[in-house]
C-alpha cells in the first residue's frame, strides 16, 4: 500500500474512533451560577441608604453584578455629582479583588503600588456580596463624611439580607 493511502487510513481510523468515543468537551457543559437579582440588589442598597440617612448622611450607592455591571444606582438628595461615579467604582474595586475596597487600600499602602488601574478607587466603601462562597456582587457608597462611613453603610444594607444570601 503506497505511503499516502497509508497514512490516510490512519487518520481516517483515528477521526472514526475519536467520532464515536465519549469525550466530555468542556465548551459544551451548562455553566451553573449564583446571580444577584434586581430586588435584592435594590433591596440592599435601599437598607444601605436607610442606614446612611440614619447619620443624616446623603449618599450615591451603587450595587454591580458578578460581571460588573450596574444593578442598582440610588443618588439621595444632596450627594454630589461625582458620588456616584465614586461609589461606582468602589464597588468594582471590591468586586475585582473580592473583599471590602478597604482592605484592598491597605495592601496598596504598604506597597506602594503607583497605578491601581482603571475603574478602581483606593478608598474603603466598597464590599463584595457573596452569597455562600460565591461572589454575586458588590456595592459601593460615596458620600458619607469619609469613607469608613460609607463602608459601614454598605455592610448594614448586606446584613439586613444575610438570611437571603446563605
Amino acid at each position: 500500500m503506497p505511503r499516502r493511502l497509508k497514512q490516510f487510513f490512519v487518520c481516517a481510523v483515528a477521526i472514526a474512533v475519536l467520532a464515536t468515543s465519549p469525550l466530555t468537551v468542556l465548551s459544551q457543559e451548562v455553566i451553573m451560577q449564583k446571580a444577584i437579582s434586581l430586588d435584592l440588589a435594590h433591596a440592599i442598597a435601599q437598607a444601605a441608604l436607610d442606614d446612611c440617612r440614619s447619620h443624616n448622611y446623603h449618599p450615591a450607592i451603587v450595587v454591580i453584578d458578578a460581571s460588573g455591571a450596574i444593578k442598582v444606582l440610588l443618588r439621595d438628595d444632596g450627594s454630589g455629582p461625582q458620588n456616584a461615579d465614586t461609589a461606582r467604582r468602589k464597588a468594582f474595586t471590591a468586586l475585582t479583588f473580592k473583599g471590602n475596597s478597604s482592605d484592598q487600600v491597605k495592601i496598596w499602602e504598604t506597597q506602594k503600588i503607583p497605578n491601581i488601574g482603571p475603574d478602581r478607587v483606593a478608598l474603603a466603601g466598597g464590599v463584595a456580596i457573596k452569597s455562600g462562597n460565591d461572589i454575586i456582587g458588590a456595592i459601593g457608597i460615596g458620600g458619607a463624611p469619609g469613607s469608613e462611613k460609607d463602608e459601614a453603610c454598605a455592610l448594614a444594607g448586606i446584613a439586613k439580607f444575610a438570611n437571603k444570601l446563605k
